[in-house]
């Protein structure tokens, strides 16, 4: 039988240590199933909802860490995917 709580804390570590940015990437390194994952942190549940938080700050951090290279690149290829990326209208 799993341990709940102990399968939130290995999946809050493996999304820090391994810098993932999806939700199935983290039941990969869980010794439970993807059903099992659900059935613990099902859609809207405080749990996952910490997790997703875990996940999109990896995602800033690498959007970030790519823009700032992109930006000192010397090559134009980079700056127009920079000048791309920041003139989404989504962000």
């Amino acid at each position: 039988m799993y341990n709940r709580k102990k399968i939130f804390e290995q999946a809050k570590e493996v999304i820090v240590k391994h810098k993932l940015f999806f939700v199935d990437d983290i039941v990969a390194f869980l010794p439970c199933a993807t059903s099992t994952f659900y059935d613990f942190f099902p859609a809207n549940s405080e749990e996952l909802e910490v997790l997703k938080e875990l996940l999109n700050q990896n995602r800033t951090e690498l959007k970030v860490s790519m823009r700032s290279k992109w930006y000192k690149a010397k090559e134009v290829r980079f700056s127009l995917l920079n000048i791309s990326l920041v003139n989404q209208r989504r962000e």
